[in-house]
């Protein structure tokens, strides 16, 4: 990306937010929730906890499953998918060792030193890359946050000049991270269609032959005010799915459901699916897309990872009528 600009990744007012959180300074206001914000400290109802799926027992090839074990999966899902928009997976097939080898190699990535990290910036006019969210707009309320986005769908996509060199196992490890993610996408898109009497492949058929598949590393720093700043604001997500890894040790996602916010407890080997915008539309609105968002800490820092899928571009999608 020789010659393009380089997105920045300091605050407005000057300081990154790394050099923030490491002296304890006060963010900015620009950081700082709007007055009309259900802030980051106020109550949840933890007795109502996120669905737990099952993803051996949709898998057609899985001899653990008797077919009326994945019928009741599968109107679990439907469960989850119509009332929630998320739910956490187990039984996915991905190893816990491996798992946690995603994670370190995105911890190695972020504790490389500020001039090596900012050789793989987004341009100023990209979303690919590492940096700190794009600001749109004057009154746009900032993320305590960095972000490493990069697209692996499809291949002849790559930028491989944004894809960190160090640490060294990298570049293979988010192929095969991607690759395994991949798989329980194509499960959980024929289920999905099946728990709403739909052909199999009602779903996974209007992404296309060349459907984006994005992975985004997320950094969030501890912050002095936990009470006033998100690491990530309330949002839903534009794909079809997305799949997240979440910090094994600190929580920070919280999702929105009847009007309050819930903690997404820590299930250390289970992978978080939320349904994205793509997928409400698809569903004709049958499946909710789920709004989340995530809260800072005081004292430690967290690492996600993030697997987004969409439609390949230009393509339209159908809105199904079960």
């Amino acid at each position: 990306m020789a010659g393009s600009p380089v997105a920045a990744v300091v605050s407005p007012l000057g300081q990154s937010v790394q050099e923030m959180s490491m002296n304890g300074n006060e963010p900015p206001p620009q950081y700082f929730l709007k007055e009309n914000s259900i802030h980051p400290m106020d109550s949840f109802l933890p007795s109502d906890p996120i669905p737990i799926i099952d993803i051996s027992l949709l898998s057609s090839s899985s001899s653990l499953s008797s077919r009326g074990g994945e019928e009741e999966e599968l109107q679990k899902l439907k469960s989850a998918l119509t009332s929630w928009g998320c739910f956490q997976a187990v039984g996915h097939g991905i190893s816990s060792s491996f798992l946690d080898k995603v994670r370190e190699v995105g911890k190695q990535f972020f504790a490389l030193p500020v001039e090596e990290k900012q050789k793989y910036s987004r341009a100023t006019d990209g979303i690919e890359g590492y940096g700190n969210e794009p600001i749109l707009s004057e009154n746009q309320v900032l993320d305590w946050s960095y972000r490493l986005l990069l697209r692996l769908q499809p291949v002849d996509q790559r930028k491989l000049q944004l894809w960190p060199e160090n640490p060294n196992e990298f570049r293979e490890v988010l192929d095969e991270y991607g690759a395994n993610v991949k798989i329980i996408m194509d499960v959980l898109f024929k289920a999905m269609a099946m728990s709403l009497n739909l052909e199999e492949n009602s779903f996974s058929s209007q992404f296309g032959e060349r459907a984006v598949m994005q992975r985004r590393f997320n950094f969030y720093l501890s912050c002095p005010r936990p009470d006033l700043v998100l690491g990530f604001k309330p949002h839903s997500d534009g794909s079809g799915i997305t799949v997240l890894l979440q910090n094994k040790e600190v929580e920070g996602l919280q999702v929105f459901k009847d009007d309050k916010w819930f903690r997404v407890p820590i299930i250390p080997h289970a992978l978080v699916v939320n349904l994205g915008d793509q997928m409400q539309i698809m569903s004709n609105g049958i499946f909710k897309s789920a709004i989340h968002r995530v809260v800072s800490n005081s004292e430690r820092m967290r690492i996600s990872v993030a697997m987004f899928n969409e439609p390949e571009p230009d393509k339209e999608s159908d809105q199904w009528m079960p």
